[in-house]
C-alpha cells in the first residue's frame, strides 16, 4: 500500500462507486470472519462487519461483546489471529494506527485522547505539523488549517487555547474535529456523545451528517437506542465475540435488539420499584460553592430508602452539588444536616467517616485504578478496618470482602486479581459500588452511573440502586439520560445554571416538565 498525505482522500467518491444488483453501493468495508484471542480469553470469534458509504452503521452489544476488538483489529492497535479485512475492495491488515490514519480510516475513541497542556491545533495536527524550509513548524499554516476546518463544522473554539481549559464536551468536538481533517473514508465513532449536551448532539448529528453526503461510511457504537433510530441506517450486533444479526435499522425494533444483545427477552427496561421512602434522613439548606461559577442556594431533603434523581442541561452543576456534600469542593455558604446533626465534609475522608460515598462521573479517570486488581479497587475505601492490632493486614478478612464483593455485586471476573481496566465497563461499576458498601455507607451520591454502560449491565446496576433503597439506603443520583430518572427514581431535582428550579416526584412528573424546569434560569 503506498503512502498518502493524510488530508488528502483515500479513493475516489464513493457515490461513484458502481452499485450492486440491490440498487445499493458496494461494501468500502468488508471484515471477514475475524479472530482473536489473548491468554485465556478468546474475544472474537469469526466476527463480520460490512460498511457502505454513504452510511451510518450501528455496532451493538453487551459491554465485552467484541465490538472494540473489532475495531482495533481494524485500526492497526490489535492484529487478527484470522481472518480478512477488505477496504475499498483491496486485503489490508494495518500495522500501527498512524498507517491506518494514513489509508483513510479514522477513530473517535470514547476515552478521551488529547494532550491538555498544548493548544487546540497542537492536538490536531500531533505528529504531523505543518513544517516551513528547515524543518520549522508552520504554526500560521496550522493555524489557518484548523480554523478552516472549525469553520466548516460550525465549531466555535480557539484553535489557540489550552485544551486543559477547555469542558469535556469541546474535547469530544476537538476529537471530532481531528478525525475529519483526516479526511478519511471510514470514521469509528466511539460514544461521541456522552459528554455532549441535547444542542451539542444535534451539532454532532449535523457533522455525521455531511460526513455521510461526502461519501463516508460511519461506525457509530452507542448504548442509546434512540440515536440508533434517529440517525443509523444498518446495524450489526454481537455478542460474546460472534456475529449475531445485520440488518437495516427501520426493519427492526428496540426489544428485538435488546433481545439479541443479551441472549434473551430483557422485558422492561427498568426493575419494578420496590423502595419505600422513610423518614428525612439528609437536609441541604442554602448550598453555595466558593468559587464561582458553581451553585447557588441549594436547598432539599433526602429521604432514608430514596432515590433523588440530579436532573438538568450540560452547566447545569449537578456534579458540583455531589462535590460539596463529599468534601472535594469548598462551601462558601449554607449548612448540611444528617439524622438533625449540622455535620461539616471539608473533606472526603471526614464525608465517608460520616457515611457518604460518592460514584464518580469519570470512571476511568477518578473512579478506578485501572493497572491493580479487583481486590484492590474493591478494598481501598476501606482499607483502615483492615488493620490488626500489631499493625499488620488482616489477610483473610480483606479476602473474604472481595469475594462479598465479586458475588453480590455479581461482578464477572476470571480471578479477584485480574487487572480492573481489563473488565467491561458496566463491572468495573460494579467493583466501585461494592467498595462503597464496604465501608458501611448510608448516602450513596451516584454520577452518571451507567455512563458507556450497555443495556443489559445497565439493567443490573438499576436492580442494584433499587435493592440498596429497598434496604433503606439513601441514593442520590445524577444523570442525563430522562428516561432513566423516570425509570428509576422517586423525585427529581432539577438545577438550572446553579439553581434549583423545582423539585417534581417522579410518577407525577413527564419530560416536559423536566426539560421546561431545566432552562428556568438561562
Amino acid at each position: 500500500m503506498s503512502e498518502m498525505h493524510p488530508q488528502q482522500s483515500s479513493a475516489p467518491d464513493a457515490g461513484k462507486q458502481a452499485e450492486t444488483e440491490t440498487g445499493r453501493p458496494p461494501h468500502l468495508l468488508e471484515m471477514i470472519n475475524i479472530h482473536k484471542s489473548f491468554p485465556g480469553v478468546k474475544a472474537l470469534d469469526g466476527a463480520r462487519l460490512n460498511i457502505r458509504p454513504h452510511s451510518v452503521h450501528a455496532l451493538m452489544g453487551e459491554n465485552g461483546a467484541g465490538k472494540s476488538t473489532l475495531l482495533k483489529c481494524l485500526f492497526g492497535i490489535y492484529h487478527e489471529d484470522q481472518g480478512d479485512i477488505l477496504f475499498q475492495e483491496k486485503k489490508v491488515s494495518f500495522k500501527t494506527s498512524r498507517e491506518a490514519l494514513e489509508h483513510g480510516i479514522s477513530m473517535v475513541h470514547q476515552e478521551l485522547n488529547l494532550v491538555p497542556q498544548t493548544t487546540v491545533m497542537d492536538n490536531l495536527y500531533l505528529g504531523r505539523y505543518p513544517l516551513r524550509k528547515h524543518g520549522l513548524v508552520d504554526y500560521a499554516r496550522m493555524y489557518r488549517d484548523t480554523k478552516a476546518i472549525f469553520d466548516e463544522l460550525d465549531i466555535h473554539i480557539d484553535p489557540r487555547a489550552k485544551v486543559a481549559k477547555l469542558g469535556i464536551s469541546q474535547m469530544q468536538m476537538i476529537e471530532i474535529a481531528k478525525a475529519f481533517s483526516y479526511r478519511a473514508k471510514i470514521v469509528i465513532m466511539d460514544e461521541p456523545t456522552s459528554s455532549l449536551s441535547e444542542k451539542e448532539v444535534n451539532h454532532l448529528f449535523e457533522i455525521i451528517g455531511k460526513l455521510k453526503t461526502s461519501g463516508c461510511g460511519i461506525i457509530y457504537i452507542s448504548h442509546k437506542m434512540d440515536e440508533i433510530f434517529r440517525i443509523c441506517d444498518e446495524v450489526t450486533v454481537m455478542r460474546d465475540g460472534r456475529w449475531i444479526d445485520t440488518k437495516p435499522v427501520a426493519e427492526t425494533t428496540i426489544d428485538e435488539l435488546i433481545a439479541k444483545m443479551v441472549g434473551r427477552e430483557l422485558g422492561e427496561r427498568f426493575p419494578p420499584k420496590n423502595n419505600t421512602p422513610g423518614k428525612t434522613i439528609l437536609t441541604v439548606k442554602g448550598l453555595s460553592a466558593k468559587n464561582q461559577p458553581s451553585i447557588q442556594n441549594v436547598s432539599f431533603d433526602l429521604g432514608e430508602g430514596e432515590v433523588l434523581g440530579i436532573a438538568g442541561l450540560v452547566g447545569a452543576r449537578r456534579t458540583d452539588i455531589l462535590e460539596i456534600l463529599f468534601g472535594l469542593r469548598e462551601r462558601a455558604a449554607g449548612e448540611i444536616h444528617l439524622n438533625g446533626k449540622k455535620i461539616a465534609n471539608k473533606d472526603s475522608v471526614a464525608a465517608i467517616r460520616n457515611g457518604f460515598a460518592l460514584v464518580t462521573e469519570e470512571r476511568r479517570a477518578t473512579g478506578i485504578f485501572g493497572g491493580l486488581g479487583v481486590n484492590f479497587n474493591a478494598l481501598i475505601a476501606n482499607m483502615g478496618r483492615y488493620r490488626t492490632a500489631l499493625g499488620l493486614l488482616d489477610m483473610r478478612q480483606m479476602k473474604q470482602d472481595t469475594d462479598w464483593v465479586i458475588q453480590a455485586m455479581k461482578v464477572k471476573t476470571p480471578t479477584p486479581g485480574t487487572f480492573v481496566n481489563s473488565l467491561s465497563g458496566g463491572n468495573q461499576q460494579k467493583v466501585i459500588l461494592g467498595r462503597w458498601l464496604l465501608t458501611q455507607a448510608d448516602i450513596l451520591m451516584l454520577d452518571e452511573p451507567t455512563r458507556g454502560i450497555d443495556v443489559g449491565a445497565k439493567y443490573e446496576i438499576y436492580q442494584l440502586i433499587l435493592e440498596l433503597a429497598g434496604r433503606g439506603k439513601s441514593i442520590i443520583m445524577v444523570s442525563s439520560e430522562m428516561p432513566e430518572l423516570l425509570g428509576v427514581t422517586d423525585r427529581i431535582l432539577v438545577m438550572s445554571n446553579g439553581r434549583v428550579a423545582g423539585v417534581v416526584t417522579t410518577r407525577e412528573t413527564s419530560q416536559e416538565e423536566i426539560m421546561q424546569l431545566s432552562g428556568k434560569h438561562l
